[in-house]
């Protein structure tokens, strides 16, 4: 399988590295097109792959040519790059916002799988949605597949909306969670704690609370429970988020995601 990258980014890089980490590809299967000289030297010198500053000299024979560039520059890019695709290629796309009807009008193909995945990626611990249209052969929704699992979990879905709402749940999910882990940092060094210490604190209780959760398959709210003593510290500091509004803040910041998302792939 030939698979070419329009962007050699984070997240284009970390796709890389997963697909030779598995063997799904060996570096002379890969291309990539980067406007930037610093990133293609790295990707050259660092993962073996071939790099390119124009798209002309690695699209063709492409089996995947995964688009990983910024939202704002794809309108640009869509009218050279239609007239390089082939019968046969198939364009996955990881830009945020970017809907299917938008990506094959502008590319004139119907080939097109959306994917949605989140920054853990980058250590092969995250989560992706995506979804492929049913003009995408079978061995190419596999061979998606399989690179996406080398970022850790993905989940297929067949409403394109999902995507919307994973871009506004896993794929900005882990800045809520960084900032409460920064939050509960910032709360352990005003008790008077060091910072070193309360990071490690905090880093191994979220990822231990992350974790129990998933392995036992018991709700959150049952496990809350089970730390909560009746009267207690927990039943305090509980208290006091929902006062603060905690919950409601939660909801309000992944809708406000969700919407943004939305108007994202309206505005091209």
């Amino acid at each position: 399988m030939k698979i070419t990258f329009i962007g050699g980014g984070i997240m284009g890089e970390a796709l890389i590295a997963g697909l030779l980490r598995a063997k799904l590809a060996a570096p002379a299967d890969i291309a990539v097109s980067e406007p930037v000289d610093t990133r293609r030297s790295l990707l050259v010198q660092k993962y073996g792959v071939r790099a390119d500053l124009l798209a002309r000299s690695v699209v063709p024979g492409a089996n995947l040519v995964v688009l990983s560039v910024k939202p704002q520059n794809l309108g640009d890019l869509m009218p050279d790059l239609a007239k390089l695709l082939q019968p046969g290629q198939a364009v996955v796309s990881i830009i945020a916002g970017a809907r299917i009807e938008t990506l094959a009008k502008g590319l004139g193909t119907s080939a097109i799988v959306r994917v949605m995945p989140n920054t853990p990626a980058q250590i092969g611990a995250g989560m992706t949605v995506w979804t492929a249209t049913p003009s995408v052969p079978r061995d190419q929704v596999n061979a998606t597949r399989d690179m996406l699992r080398t970022l850790g979990e993905e989940a297929y879905v067949t409403d394109e909306k999902l995507i919307d709402m994973a871009t506004a749940l896993s794929a900005s999910g882990p800045a809520y969670v960084f900032l409460f882990i920064e939050s509960l940092i910032d709360a352990g060094v005003h008790l008077g704690m060091s910072r070193d210490m309360a990071r490690r604190l905090v880093l191994q209780t979220v990822l231990g609370s992350a974790q129990m959760v998933k392995e036992t398959g018991r709700h959150p709210a049952e496990m809350r429970d089970m730390v909560t003593s009746p009267g207690g510290t927990t039943a305090e500091a509980l208290l006091a988020l929902e006062r603060a509004g905690f919950r409601r803040a939660i909801l309000d910041a992944v809708i406000a995601a969700y919407e943004k998302s939305k108007r994202l792939g309206e505005q091209k």
